[in-house]
C-alpha cells in the first residue's frame, strides 16, 4: 500500500498542476489517472489562454494564471506553445457593442485593461476582419497554447518534482477511514489524508459518492481544423454573442493551420468516455466564422474532433473544500473554459491544501452553494 500526503484523482491539466504545486511546497503527492494525462477535456479544447469574457469574479484566478503562462518554460521546462498574441473578441450587433464597453469598464478593477477599437481604426489595424465587424475589445497579453502539450508537460514536471504519477490506473473505489481516504485502483491501493478530485466531467459523480450531488452535464466540444494558409493571423478572434450558434472562434497556428471551435455543443457519456462528433454542428459553425473571417471560405477542413466536457448549471466551477468531508478537496467543472486557468488553479490549490489558504479568492466557486438546492440540484 503505498501512503503520500496527498491523491489527486484526475491527470488533466488542474490535477497535473496542482501535484507540480505541491512537490513545490514540499508535499508529497501521487496522481492517478485512468488514461493518459490530458487525454481528454485538457488535451481536446480549443488552447485559449484568454481572461476577458470571464465571469467577473474568476478573474483574479485568471491573472494568477496568466502570470504563470508567461514563465512556463521556467516552471516546466517547456512552453506547450504558448503564444501571447493577444485575444479579440468582435461585436456585430448594438447589443454586444453594448456589452463588451461593459465589460471593459468591469474588469478594469479586476486588474484587466481592454482596448475597445472601432470604425477605420478596426479595419487598418486587423484587416482581416469581416467589413462587418463594429468593434473589438482586445485584450493584448492573452493568446493561446497547444492543449495537446500543456497538461503532460505539467505531469512530467511534477514527476521530475518527486511525484507519483500513475497512468492507466483507473480508481475502483474510494472510502473514508479515521484518518485516510483509501483508494483502490488495479494496480493496488493508495492511501492519504488529503483527496482532490479533478476529474473532469466525472467529477460530478465523485463528488455525489461523498453526499454533494452537483449539476453538471457532459457536453462536446465542436472542435476542427483548416489545411495550412501562410501564418498572418497572430490573435485568437471569437464572436462576442448571447446566441449559442454565433458564438464561434479561431486561431491560426505558426505551422498555418486555422484552429476553431464555438457554436453548439455535442451530447458526451461518462460511460464511454466519448462525445459525439456531430457534422452537422461543424456544417453550422462555417458561415459563422466566414463572418468572423472571411478568407476561411477558401480553406477545406482536414480534421474534426470533441471530447467529454463538464458543464455546470450556472457555468462555474466547483473549486475548493468539500462542504461535509475533510480532507477532500474539488477542482473541476470548468465549463469548456477552464485551460486557461489550469495553472492558476493548481498553484492555489496546492496553497489551499498546504497553507489553508488558496491565496486568491475562490468563495463563488464552492460546493457549498448547492448544499441549500431543493431536491436534486441537477
Amino acid at each position: 500500500m503505498t501512503r503520500a500526503d496527498v491523491i489527486i484523482v484526475g491527470g488533466g491539466l488542474m490535477g497535473a498542476a496542482t501535484a507540480l504545486f505541491l512537490r513545490q511546497r514540499g508535499v508529497s503527492v501521487i496522481l492517478l489517472e485512468r488514461d493518459l494525462v490530458g487525454s481528454h477535456a485538457s488535451g481536446t479544447n480549443f488552447g485559449n489562454v484568454r481572461r476577458q469574457g470571464r465571469f467577473l469574479p474568476q478573474l483574479p484566478l485568471a491573472n494568477r494564471s496568466r502570470e504563470i503562462w508567461g514563465r512556463l518554460p521556467e516552471v516546466i521546462g517547456e512552453d506547450a506553445e504558448f503564444l501571447p498574441s493577444g485575444h479579440l473578441r468582435v461585436a456585430f450587433s448594438d447589443a454586444a457593442i453594448g456589452k463588451l464597453e461593459a465589460y471593459a469598464r468591469d474588469a478594469r478593477p479586476y486588474g484587466l485593461e481592454l482596448e475597445l477599437i472601432t470604425g477605420n481604426a478596426l479595419r487598418a489595424r486587423f484587416p482581416f476582419l469581416s467589413p462587418e465587424a463594429r468593434m473589438a475589445s482586445y485584450s493584448p497579453l492573452d493568446g493561446h497554447a497547444n492543449p495537446r502539450l500543456a497538461a503532460p508537460a505539467f505531469a512530467r514536471a511534477a514527476r521530475r518534482a518527486g511525484a507519483e504519477v500513475q497512468e492507466r490506473t483507473e480508481v475502483l473505489s474510494i472510502a473514508k477511514s479515521a484518518e485516510d481516504f483509501l483508494v483502490e485502483t488495479p494496480a493496488g491501493t493508495f492511501r492519504a489524508p488529503i483527496l482532490q478530485v479533478s476529474s473532469g466531467a466525472w467529477g460530478g459523480r465523485m463528488a455525489e459518492a461523498f453526499g454533494e450531488p452537483v449539476p453538471i452535464t457532459p457536453r462536446g466540444p465542436q472542435m476542427g481544423v483548416t489545411e495550412p494558409v501562410p501564418y498572418r493571423i497572430a490573435p485568437v478572434l471569437g464572436v462576442a454573442s448571447d446566441v449559442t450558434e454565433e458564438g464561434v472562434y479561431l486561431r491560426q497556428v505558426e505551422r498555418g493551420n486555422i484552429v476553431f471551435g464555438g457554436g453548439l455543443r455535442s451530447e458526451a457519456s461518462l460511460d464511454t468516455k466519448r462525445a459525439r462528433l456531430d457534422p452537422v454542428n461543424t456544417l453550422r459553425q462555417l458561415p459563422y466564422l466566414a463572418r468572423l473571417l472571411p478568407a476561411v471560405r477558401a480553406l477545406s477542413v482536414i480534421r474534426t474532433w470533441s471530447g467529454v466536457e463538464g458543464y455546470m448549471r450556472d457555468d462555474i466551477p466547483v473549486m475548493g473544500p468539500s462542504a461535509k468531508v475533510p480532507g477532500l478537496f474539488y477542482a473541476f467543472g470548468f465549463c469548456g473554459h477552464g485551460f486557461q486557468l489550469g495553472p492558476g488553479v493548481g498553484a492555489t490549490m496546492a496553497e489551499l491544501i498546504a497553507t489553508g489558504s488558496p491565496g486568491v479568492p475562490i468563495d463563488p466557486f464552492l460546493i457549498s452553494r448547492f448544499a441549500a438546492s431543493e431536491g436534486d440540484p441537477r
